[in-house]
Parts: structure tokens; C-alpha cells; sequence
């Protein structure tokens, strides 16, 4: 008995899902070590006693996949090799009482925003003094910076709210905070993220303050590039290309949600637009940075879409030709407006869908990228992988877009430097380059 007491917990950290939620597990493994307690982040190490698994319950793949994990860890606490399981994150946040009853093995659930509870267990505090402060999982050259929790609106597929709660932006005093900390310690790329961006500041400073925050962030010292994520079409504050055209370390890049290309979709989806709405802002935006690079997400398979909308979509992808697009089938879920609409669209006709919708993206990205063959790119090398240096180019985000591969027997490059290089070929998703000096 003695023995076990003296054993010191090794606590293993798995996360699920989105950006979003590994900013979260982070920010948990942050505060755990600091507070002095043997922290890990997905180690492959097999003396870890205690494990969190924070879970994502966005769509049903999703969902199933975090409670595959829980219920494999489950079991491993049964064998004696593990002992005790937490759960937190969306899934949980969702169906705590379900899964409770469904897998009383675990110790306990926790919702999105249980941090303090979470840390009650192992006797520990929320330590104030390490909020900006946030050790990464990742390579430490780029990380991800959730600039506000939550989402107000009110579209008809989505979850978000019920699993995240309302919106709640951080303060700009803090985020700089973050930014210089993440500078101090080598991250030369923020990526900004939220689960609607454009929103930011309405809470805090009763006034979108998009455009002043990255302003403020763009200020720091070391940060080279700023990208911004998730942004709401609705409501979009033009004043934040304004900033992104005047500032050199705000990349030339939109990440912007428009999930259709059918006025009378949109409406179902109560996204507040029409498709001419949207398409004005997208020349609008283009209009004043003709340089950009806007990534948008489009649903295929929405309660309401039928043929004819759905060939809508097509011409609007054909006409607007994003230079990224990703597109995901409808998921139908339970307590959203949608999951009170009949789901007529078989899974596979929704596939099919996405599928032609993609194709015709793959023409879309091949054209745009054959016209980079030959130009020079400052590129930021995220990995060796095979024979190759692996990098994007500030119109790429991180394991979303498209890549430039450098022949690593001809050039070498170390990971988080930025590079120059000329591209001599390009595939639908892929850039090929040299290295013609390190910057």
C-alpha cells in the first residue's frame, strides 16, 4: 500500500476533433505542469496512469471516433493498465448525462469549459499567472491562437453553440500577452482561430475589433505571419483587408465559411446572406487585394437541397473559383433547427455530391497553380517527410492546403526557417520548388 502511494501519476493527454480543441488540451497540459504533475500530450509512452481524452462531438464521424477512444481506454483501465479515465471536450459537453450512463467506467466527464474542475482532481490550481502562456504539441514555428469561445448565431446545422456555449472573446490585452510569449519561444506564425471570428470584440468592446486586434498582433516583434481563420460572412468587417493590405506579416489569406451557393439553402441554413450577398463580398474583398488567397467550406447534402440547388453550388464554385475549397456532407443533428427537417438525401448521393464538387476544384487549383510555375515564394518549412522539405506558402494554412515540396538530396532546410523558392512544377494540391536563398 505504502508503494502505491509513492507512485507518482503520469497523466496522457488525447485529443480529438478540431484546432480548437488542441489549443484546449494546451492549454489543460500547461496548467497541469504547471502545477507540477507529469503531463503529456498523446505519448506513445505506455506508464501513463491517468488519461484525459478530450473529445470532439461535431459530426457523427467525429463522434464515433471519440467514443472509440473512450471506450479503448475503458478497457485498458479494466485490464489494470490504466487508473482513471477522464472525459471533456465537445462530446461531453453534449452528452454527459448518455454517456454516463452508457460507460459508467469512466471517472469523470467534464464540460468545455470546466478547466478549474478538471484541475480539482489532482489537488491543483488554476494558475492566473500562466494564462498567455501555453506549451505546444506541435513544432513550435506556427501555433494556433483561439482569439474567442463560443458562437451566437443561429445556423440550422450546427451544434457549436450547444457544446461551446455563447460567444466570449479574450481580451486584446491578452492575446498580445500570448503573441509575445509564443514570439519569446520561436513561433513565427499565429493562426487565428475561433468559431466566429468576425465576431470578435461585439461582446467585449460593443464593437467588432477584428482589424484592431490583428493590428495589435501584427506589432509583435518575431511574429512573421498572422492568418486569419473562421470568419463569418455575415457581417464581415472590410476594415480587417484593410489592415491584412497595410501589414506586411498578415498574410494575404481568408479562411470564410460560406457553406453554399443557394439563396434558398442559405435561408434553411439560416445563415442570414443570399448568394449574391456572398458573391459581392468575395468581389469586394477581391477588389481591394486582388493577391488573396480565400479558403472557403462548403455543405453538400442540406435538408432543402435538391438537384437544382445543388447545381446552383456548382455554378457558384465554377464562377468564384476559391483558390482553397473543402467540402463536407451534411450531418444531421439531433437539437439543431436542420435536425427537425427531414433528411432525405442518402449518404451516398450526398458523397456523390461533394465528390463532383471537389472535382471540379481539382481543375480550379490546378489552373491557379500552373500559373505559379515560375515565380518565387517565401515559404515556411513545416517537416521533412520522405524525401522531401515540406512547406507552405503564406497563402497555405497548416494540413488544409497546398504544400511546396523541396527535394531534400538537392537543398537542405531546417524546420521553422522561412526559404525562398522558385516553383518548377505543380499538381492540383502540390508545388514543387528550389530553394534559391535562406531568409
Amino acid at each position: 500500500m505504502k508503494a502505491r502511494t509513492l507512485k507518482k501519476d503520469k497523466v496522457n493527454i488525447i485529443t480529438m476533433g478540431c484546432s480548437k480543441n488542441l489549443v484546449d488540451s494546451e492549454v489543460l497540459l500547461t496548467q497541469l505542469k504547471g502545477n507540477g504533475i507529469n503531463a503529456s500530450h498523446e505519448s506513445d509512452r505506455d506508464d501513463n496512469n491517468i488519461i484525459i481524452i478530450n473529445t470532439c462531438g461535431f459530426i457523427d464521424n467525429a463522434k464515433q471516433e471519440s467514443i472509440d477512444t473512450i471506450l479503448q481506454y475503458v478497457d485498458a483501465k479494466e485490464q489494470g493498465l490504466v487508473d482513471k479515465v477522464y472525459v471533456t471536450g465537445c462530446l461531453s459537453q453534449r452528452y454527459k448525462d448518455d454517456l454516463e450512463k452508457e460507460i459508467p467506467q469512466v471517472d469523470a466527464f467534464f464540460g468545455t469549459r470546466d478547466l478549474p474542475a478538471i484541475l480539482k482532481k489532482f489537488k491543483a490550481d488554476y494558475k492566473h499567472e500562466l494564462v498567455g502562456e501555453r506549451l505546444l504539441t506541435h513544432a513550435s514555428h506556427y501555433a494556433y491562437m483561439k482569439i474567442s469561445e463560443g458562437c451566437d448565431r443561429p445556423c440550422s446545422f450546427c451544434a457549436i453553440p450547444l457544446m461551446r456555449g455563447g460567444h466570449i472573446s479574450r481580451s486584446i490585452d491578452d492575446l498580445v500577452k500570448e503573441a509575445e510569449h509564443k514570439a519569446a519561444n520561436g513561433t513565427k506564425e499565429l493562426l487565428l482561430i475561433a468559431q466566429d471570428s468576425t465576431y470578435y470584440g461585439l461582446d467585449l468592446y460593443k464593437k467588432r475589433r477584428l482589424a484592431d486586434l490583428m493590428r495589435a498582433l501584427s506589432d509583435v516583434n518575431g511574429i512573421d505571419w498572422i492568418r486569419l481563420h473562421y470568419a463569418y460572412p455575415t457581417g464581415f468587417p472590410m476594415d480587417v483587408i484593410d489592415v491584412m493590405k497595410e501589414r506586411p506579416n498578415i498574410c494575404n489569406y481568408l479562411d470564410i465559411p460560406l457553406q453554399h451557393g443557394s439563396t434558398s439553402v442559405l435561408k434553411t441554413m439560416r445563415r442570414g446572406t443570399t448568394r449574391e450577398k456572398q458573391e459581392e463580398l468575395i468581389h469586394s474583398i477581391r477588389d481591394i487585394m486582388p493577391d488573396i488567397a480565400i479558403r472557403t467550406t462548403l455543405i453538400a447534402g442540406h435538408p432543402g437541397e435538391g438537384e437544382a440547388e445543388f447545381q446552383e453550388m456548382v455554378e457558384f464554385v465554377e464562377k468564384m473559383k476559391f483558390e482553397r475549397l473543402g467540402v463536407f456532407t451534411y450531418s444531421h443533428e439531433e437539437n439543431t433547427h436542420a435536425g427537425t427537417m427531414e433528411d432525405t438525401i442518402p449518404q451516398e448521393e450526398k458523397q456523390a455530391r461533394a465528390n463532383h464538387l471537389m472535382g471540379i476544384q481539382e481543375q480550379i487549383s490546378y489552373d491557379l497553380n500552373q500559373e505559379k510555375i515560375g515565380k518565387t515564394f517565401k515559404v515556411l518549412i513545416d517537416k521533412k517527410e520522405g524525401g522531401h522539405f515540406v512547406g507552405r506558402t503564406e497563402y497555405d494554412s497548416v494540413e488544409v492546403d497546398n504544400e511546396v515540396l523541396i527535394d531534400a538530396a538537392k537543398h537542405y532546410c531546417r524546420v521553422g526557417d522561412f526559404v525562398n523558392v522558385k516553383i518548377t512544377d505543380a499538381t492540383e494540391f502540390d508545388l514543387y520548388g528550389d530553394v534559391q536563398d535562406t531568409q
